[in-house]
């Protein structure tokens, strides 16, 4: 067992700080509104602390799941942030979803002050943290990495490392690029069949035997054909993601026609007031054009 800490207690950070609590770890937590620390606290065995740093002191690993490049910059290198807590030997791992840029940076930033670095974002949405089934996708050196599987492995059923630092987070863009073009195929897919007057339940109950199949066929084309969004992977995630990926393709040269399509009509989502709608609403532009 390991003394952690985990800074970011959102719909991901919030189960997967859980987990470790419930494994047997020496949790202590942090979040920017004091609030849901408390809330966490009062449901885990764990303490909380007021700042990233005061988290990280005395920490074997440092957990990180925020918002975005500049949420992880404040809550790692901030005047109080989590690396002026951390000695040395000690791990920080990032599960942002952030760019490789920033996880290169963090990497070196660890290295100056002897601690090891892992960026490790995630796949498998608000239901695989509160289920303990995430998967996660790794970048680093492979001697911290193997320090740090056994403990990320609380509320993972896969975790592989990738390559050197940033490798974890390219991972991730290749999985938002296949989840894109797959959620508005299934989305055409879904909306001509209702046209074509077919029983949609029935359909999916069939086609996704066949080679037709994905997690978002069997989890989403049920409540697409219904219309609704109120849960999982808020657009607004989505639109942050799919703005990392296109800033790195236009950097290494790679041609992504589709991914970018699918980010405008994520954009039209957003002007409907979908901000917050899962990421299967891109039906709702092809049943109400």
């Amino acid at each position: 067992m390991a003394r952690v800490a985990f800074c970011g207690l959102g719909v991901m950070g919030y189960p997967m700080a859980g987990h470790l609590a419930a494994k047997g770890h020496d949790v202590v937590v942090y979040n920017r509104t004091p609030s849901k620390s408390a809330e966490w606290a009062s449901q885990h065995p764990g303490t909380v602390m007021g700042t990233p740093r005061a988290a990280a002191e005395g920490a074997e690993i440092v957990f990180l799941c925020v918002g975005n490049d500049d949420d992880v910059r404040e809550v790692a290198l901030g005047g109080n942030g989590a690396l002026s807590g951390l000695t040395a030997g000690a791990i920080l791992v990032d599960h942002t979803t952030a760019s490789a840029d920033l996880a290169r940076e963090l990497d070196a930033a660890c290295r100056a002050h002897g601690v090891g670095f892992v960026d490790a974002p995630v796949s498998g949405g608000q239901a695989g943290a509160v289920n303990g089934a995430l998967t996660v996708m790794c970048g680093g050196d492979p001697g911290v990495f193997e320090q740090a599987r056994p403990v990320i492995m609380a509320y993972a059923r896969a975790c592989e490392l990738l390559g050197p630092a940033g490798s974890g987070q390219l991972a991730k863009m290749v999985n938002q690029i296949c989840i894109a073009g797959i959620v508005q195929g299934l989305a055409e897919g879904v909306n001509f069949a209702q046209r074509a007057g077919l029983d949609v339940e029935q359909l999916i109950a069939v086609i996704s035997k066949g080679a037709a199949q994905s997690w978002q066929m069997e989890n989403r084309a049920h409540t697409m054909a219904r219309g609704e969004f109120e849960f999982g992977f808020a657009v607004e995630w989505m639109r942050k993601d799919l703005g990392i990926v296109l800033d790195e393709a236009h950097r290494n040269g790679a041609r992504l026609p589709l991914t970018a399509l699918v980010d405008q009509f994520y954009a039209q989502v957003v002007e409907r007031g979908g901000l917050r709608w899962d990421t299967s609403s891109l039906i709702d532009l092809l049943q109400k054009p």
